[in-house]
């Protein structure tokens, strides 16, 4: 896989000293959002590439989230956007909360 450390994405950027979550947007309407410990954390990453070429659709392109610090229900693929707050946002009606999920699931 080709991949970036979510931590060197945020941190290229550019965050404000008040940041405490990161939100992500999917292309198929999912929003999730963790703390930036775990977003920042080199376990976390973007998937972009797999065996030498871009990631394909079935496998999340154009962007795959990893977070391997939690359930792979926290590893969102077809990554749309990404948002920095300083604020816990549930994603609304798009969010795993509202669709029975837990917020934390660290393993």
């Amino acid at each position: 896989m080709t991949l970036a450390f979510t931590g060197v994405v945020l941190d290229a950027a550019g965050m404000m000293p008040t940041a405490r979550f990161v939100s992500f947007y999917s292309y198929d309407q999912w929003a999730d959002c963790i703390d930036l410990f775990d977003a920042l954390h080199p376990q976390t990453l973007l998937a972009y590439g797999m065996n030498g070429r871009d990631l394909s659709i079935p496998h999340g392109a154009p962007v795959r989230l990893r977070v391997e610090r939690q359930l792979g229900y926290k590893s969102m693929k077809y990554l749309r956007r990404i948002v920095v707050r300083d604020e816990f946002d549930d994603g609304g009606k798009e969010g795993n909360i509202q669709n029975g999920w837990s917020w934390y699931v660290g393993i």
